[in-house]
């Protein structure tokens, strides 16, 4: 190949090398003027990440400064623009993460032209697909600033979708902030669909198993969707090695089942198929499945007794399997939006609300700029005095059809779209804002709870973030409580604890919501610096006829007692059950017995009617002027 730069030509040679690792592979090596690139010969698909293993010793000047820096940079876009996967780089500093330089195999595979793409964010290429569980599992990994690698439905400029094996790789400054992301797409609608962790068929194995299924005269198909809930718990309490143990333990067991086809759909989902010769035997199959699963999994370094949301759909295969995945798809929702998740059988409604939810989370992106979000704020009172002494700031959002949602509502969609990043940034500002609007010149200042998603928490510098919205408002810091759950102290606890050392230093308070609901590790109170624990409603309601709920509650209270933490009780709804909460030694409560939350009109009524004496005689009749007048000021949703 000596003469190969002034013959300026492309030579394609097929040749045999060897792995690091040992074994020969043909590789196709394609030599341009000034630069030579490898596709694994054995598939012709070029050489995944990570296999050839070894790296040209004269490669190492390219990660040197050098006077021909010039050169090398030239020399490296050439590479890039002739390789055969598309190449994209996006900006992780700027706002909403748009894309900055494209290599030609992208234009290629997507039909957009580079300046086409640049500026906008990949998810583009989404189309309004925007549901897929593939891309929740893209935004845990960049979060938590890994790798990742998925295949996602994808559709090119004039509209055809192509399936898009995805790499995407977080690149990180010399201080490890990640500064931008290079994602790596091939075109993968041909190649076979199995997933590579389990060895089970993927979503797009699954949709052509179903339409080569043949079922017998009279038979019906049951279609299951299986979920593993708090997964993401278990990769961040056990890391992703124990997580991908679990995936390959639940595989193994619903691979002893008779199904006619068996699939991991998504990163925690698995689908299964059966055929039925009585349809009415579905919810006892779905019962065996259930209980298969129930036991413990006994994996390397850990013991997990896992729960399962499952729904599922009867009907017959026909011209159109996707339609019964999506019906089984919205049965799953339904199943998951029950604190017990029980199996749940598709109904017409489950898919109008999956429809609408579609809706929702398309119309979620146009929420802050319409003007569509507000705040209602629920009173926190003192258990003994009566006075009023916080508010949490709860999410509403008007939409122009639906109407007034609450949280429940839409959060979810929020968090899967990562419009929760925007989102939120809105509501601690407004919060803020609220904040020093009322306490300015108040005698005694009342301290407003934001409520913080993980995911605005591990994907933005929140100290960086909460000190420019304290300047920007003239909040000061101790009038500001972040709402956060326990399952941000579990990954990378070293991390967050700097975090949350940091967040304390500018003053702010730190409070941890649904105490005692998530895998609570009472470690975690005295590492932390906590200000605030809120006891979850669950264990206030009811607690008058529970002596078991009066003990928990009492050990909560005496913990928080001798950690110096304020112990807050969620949820108060009677007389009883703030009688006994003052009995056990709460301090501040919130609930209805006080009042519903407010919007800000009727909030700031409700601070006038019920001011703080300042006669200190006249306090002890705060809290009957509470209870008289709750009932009219029910303003807002529920919680």
């Amino acid at each position: 190949m000596s003469n190969l730069e002034a013959r300026q030509c492309e030579l394609t040679a097929l040749l045999f090398a060897q792995r690091r690792t040992g074994p020969e592979f043909s590789t196709a090596l394609t030599a341009i003027p000034g630069r030579a690139m490898a596709h694994d010969g054995n598939d012709g698909k070029g050489v995944p990440q990570g296999d050839f293993g070894f790296r040209p010793k004269q490669w190492d000047c390219l990660d040197r400064p050098s006077d021909d820096s010039d050169s090398i940079s030239a020399a490296y876009g050439l590479a890039l623009d002739h390789v055969g996967d598309g190449v994209m780089v996006a900006d992780m500093r700027q706002r909403g993460h748009p894309i900055v330089k494209v290599n030609a195999a992208f234009e290629a595979i997507t039909g957009y032209a580079a300046a086409e793409a640049i500026g906008k964010n990949c998810r583009y290429l989404q189309g309004s697909d925007r549901l897929q569980p593939e891309i929740a599992e893209i935004r845990t990994a960049l979060t938590e600033g890994h790798a990742c690698s998925v295949t996602l439905r994808n559709y090119k400029r004039d509209g055809t979708m192509f399936r898009n094996a995805l790499r995407l790789v977080p690149h990180r400054d010399a201080s490890g902030q990640i500064t931008h992301c290079v994602g790596l797409i091939r075109d993968v609608t041909c190649a076979s669909g199995v997933d590579r962790l389990t060895g089970l068929l993927d979503r797009y194995g699954l949709l052509d198993r179903l339409a080569s299924i043949n079922v017998a005269a009279g038979s019906a198909v049951l279609l299951l969707k299986l979920d593993i809930m708090r997964f993401h718990d278990v990769n961040n309490g056990f890391g992703y090695d124990i997580g991908d143990a679990l995936l390959r333990a639940v595989a193994g067991r619903l691979a002893t089942m008779p199904s006619v086809a068996l699939a991991r759909v998504g990163t925690n989902s698995f689908t299964l198929a059966f055929e039925l010769g009585d349809a009415e035997r579905a919810a006892d199959m779905v019962d065996d499945v259930l209980s298969l699963l129930q036991p413990r999994f006994i994996l390397p370094g850990a013991a997990l007794t896992t729960q399962f949301a499952a729904g599922y759909t009867v009907g017959s295969i026909g011209s159109d399997p996707l339609q019964l995945v999506r019906q089984a798809a919205a049965a799953l929702q339904r199943s998951k939006a029950v604190a017990s998740h029980p199996p749940h059988r598709f109904a017409a409604a489950d898919e109008r609300d999956a429809s609408n939810r579609i809706r929702l989370a398309n119309d979620l992106q146009a929420a802050i700029p319409n003007e569509e979000l507000l705040l209602h704020y629920q009173p926190q009172v003192d258990l003994h005095s009566g006075n009023i002494v916080g508010a949490e700031a709860l999410l509403r959002w008007n939409h122009g059809v639906f109407g007034l949602q609450s949280p429940s509502r839409f959060i979810g969609v929020a968090e899967e779209t990562g419009a929760i990043l925007d989102i939120g940034a809105w509501a601690m500002r407004t919060v803020a804002q609220q904040a020093t609007r009322i306490n300015d010149g108040r005698h005694t200042p009342i301290r407003f709870s934001c409520n913080v998603s993980v995911l605005e928490f591990t994907r933005r510098d929140m100290v960086a973030f909460v000190e420019q919205v304290l300047a920007e408002t003239g909040c000061r810091p101790e009038w500001l409580t972040l709402e956060l759950t326990e399952s941000l102290m579990m990954p990378e606890p070293a991390e967050v604890l700097r975090v949350f050392r940091d967040l304390r230093g500018l003053g702010v308070e730190i409070s941890i919501d649904d105490f005692g609901t998530g895998y609570s590790n009472l470690r975690y109170l005295e590492r932390f610096p906590l200000t605030e624990i809120k006891i979850d409603r669950s264990f206030v309601r009811n607690v008058v006829h529970s002596p078991a709920k009066q003990v928990i509650v009492e050990s909560i209270i005496k913990l928080g007692g001798v950690l110096d933490i304020r112990v807050v009780a969620e949820g108060i709804e009677t007389d009883a059950e703030l009688s006994v909460m003052r009995s056990l030694g709460c301090s501040v409560g919130q609930g209805y017995l006080y009042s519903h939350p407010l919007d800000i009109t009727a909030f700031d009524a409700f601070i006038k009617d019920h001011a703080i004496p300042r006669d200190q005689a006249q306090q002890g009749r705060l809290l009957t002027m509470l209870n008289d007048n709750r009932a009219s000021h029910t303003a807002g949703l529920p919680e």
